[in-house]
């Protein structure tokens, strides 16, 4: 289950940053760059489970945290940004 869940949300993230470079007003991108902020931060949260319930040495989740916690502030300073 936690599999699924990291592969859909993790999947997820692309997808929907994909759907926000075509947006057609800059509310219609705020809107859809929230929405990969909450996918990311959905992506960080999977990771964190792995670690606590100890199914992984955390060394090597730590490369795909780090950056998905960079993807985050991307995403956030983008959506705190963009002036409507």
């Amino acid at each position: 289950m936690v599999r699924n869940q990291l592969t859909k949300a993790g999947t997820s993230v692309g997808a929907n940053y994909r759907e926000t470079n075509r947006s057609r007003s800059k509310p219609d991108f705020k809107n859809k760059i929230s929405n990969v902020e909450t996918e990311t931060s959905e992506t960080i949260f999977w990771p964190e489970i792995i670690e606590e319930m100890e199914w992984i040495d955390y060394q090597k989740l730590q490369p795909i945290h780090n950056e998905a916690y960079e993807l985050l502030a991307i995403f956030t300073s983008i959506g705190k940004n963009i002036k409507i």
